[in-house]
């Protein structure tokens, strides 16, 4: 079946929106500053052994796709043949219609491989055999396909002991496409986990630094700050799905260590006095190092502990949990404000129904000469689909400002999935040209184009304290 629908005006439903997409949209290059790409692929400029290496392998929400249509784990995370894994998947698509998926699907096909058709068990065979022979060729390599999708920057995530070496060699290579580092800070602060004191040696040992007590604690982390700043990181990111923050002492924090260093149990509070007072204390160090916080909520991770088994930490069985804890949240922001060390710093929720109070939170922390200090970070994972991303606009129109907002990440393990920016392109453009037709917003192209070019890139450009375009700086 030949998908009509995913044409040149897919989604755009109003003539300015259309000209809107072509005319600026989709001319601009994509800077994608939250993802979770592999930067040793990039490094190696990885050639992939077929389709289901490259796309269905390593994608969670394609895993908690086929759970819903019923496959069986062997052939979703399992020992199955990757021909296996990929005609599952094949036979899942068609089962996705209305899920943002089925829509993915369809642009990550045509604009890398040409395939028009609808993926499903009557095609597979022919989607297979063509996305394979392309991906013999130098044209589909891993740096090829970023080059392709005109991305400018890129930010993986990286924890604080990940090997590095693959952001040295991408900095020094000849790849235009930017590859930065983004820092996962989320280990240093998991004291209540089994994993910590394993952790906090082998920190010691990445280090050369002797971590007996929170000081020794703190220079460690210093010096990986150094590490990943070397390679041009900027960002750091905290999953922490429920934000219950309360001020803490470094006296408290360094207690806390200290009993957990001994072996001995802590109780709830000093995990809390850990963990509130570190967590000031990176913020801070943020701040003065330039870099942006991205706090990533509302997430309910721990639910089927067969398929965290079987699946891991992050197989696509997550699902959304509690709303903002908007004054906790205020709380640790005004500790740091009071500091004179809010870094800039992005909010994103899991949690739809939190967009307003976030959009209002962005107004209620400024800087002098900066746009928008806090942001309302964008549609993120379940709400990454036309429902949820209309919704987010018009949270940051009605109570923010939409003007401003930093723009959106793919938060992907794929290559492929940097379409998602221009699904979300697409949305944008129908969403502004739609207001118009409806008298809401000015029907005039200069001037909402110029909010296509800011939200769509310039933003992210100007916004974050990301390097020149290596084009700039080589002209």
């Amino acid at each position: 079946m030949i998908l009509p629908s995913i044409d040149e005006n897919f989604l755009l439903r109003a003539p300015l929106s259309r000209r809107l997409y072509h005319e600026v949209a989709a001319t601009l290059p994509i800077i994608d500053f939250h993802s979770h790409l592999d930067a040793g692929a990039l490094a190696a400029d990885r050639s992939y052994r077929d389709l289901s290496e490259l796309w269905v392998e390593p994608d969670q929400y394609k895993h908690r796709a086929m759970r819903l249509h019923g496959v069986p784990e062997r052939a979703i995370t399992g020992n199955a043949s990757p021909y296996d894994k990929f005609s599952q998947w094949a036979a899942t698509v068609p089962h996705t219609l209305g899920n943002p998926l089925f829509d993915w699907t369809a642009l990550e096909l045509r604009r890398t491989f040409g395939v028009t058709e609808m993926l499903s068990p009557e095609t597979q065979a022919l989607v297979w055999e063509r996305a394979n022979d392309r991906l013999r060729q130098p044209s589909h390599s891993a740096r090829a396909l970023l080059a392709s999708a005109q991305v400018e920057l890129v930010c993986t995530s990286d924890r604080w002991l990940d090997d590095l070496s693959a952001h040295r060699e991408l900095a020094q290579s000849a790849f235009e496409t930017r590859v930065l580092p983004s820092l996962r800070a989320d280990d240093a602060l998991a004291i209540d986990e089994p994993g910590f004191l394993p952790w906090v040696k082998a920190l010691g040992e990445s280090t050369g630094t002797e971590v007996t007590d929170l000081d020794g604690f703190l220079h460690a982390l210093d010096l990986r700050f150094d590490a990943f700043a070397a390679l041009g990181c900027m960002l750091s990111d905290h999953g922490i799905d429920r934000f219950d923050y309360r001020p803490s002492t470094k006296a408290a924090a360094a207690a806390a260590l200290r009993r957990a260093l001994a072996r001995q149990v802590l109780s709830l509070e000093e995990i809390s006095d850990f963990r509130a007072w570190l967590l000031v204390h990176l913020g801070v160090s943020y701040a003065r190092r330039g870099w942006v916080m991205q706090l990533h909520l509302g997430a309910q991770r721990r639910t089927s502990s067969r398929l965290r088994k079987l699946a891991g930490g992050a197989g696509g069985y997550a699902a959304i949990g509690y709303g903002a804890d908007v004054p906790a949240l205020c709380r640790f922001l005004d500790e740091l404000e009071q500091a004179e060390a809010l870094p800039k710093t992005i909010l994103y929720t899991l949690n739809p129904s939190d967009y307003p109070a976030l959009a209002a939170l962005t107004g209620s922390f400024a800087e002098d000469g900066v746009a928008t200090k806090v942001q309302c970070g964008p549609a993120w994972w379940f709400n990454d689909q036309a429902l949820g991303i209309r919704a987010h606009l018009d949270a940051v129109s009605h109570i923010g400002m939409l003007s401003t907002f930093v723009g959106m990440t793919t938060d992907s393990r794929s290559l492929l999935s940097m379409v998602r920016h221009e699904y979300f392109r697409r949305l944008l453009c129908d969403y502004l040209g739609e207001k118009a037709r409806a008298g809401a917003f000015p029907d005039d192209f200069s001037f909402l184009a110029g909010y296509v070019r800011r939200l769509a890139y310039d933003n992210a450009r100007t916004w974050l304290p990301l390097p020149a375009p290596v084009s700039s700086s080589t002209s």
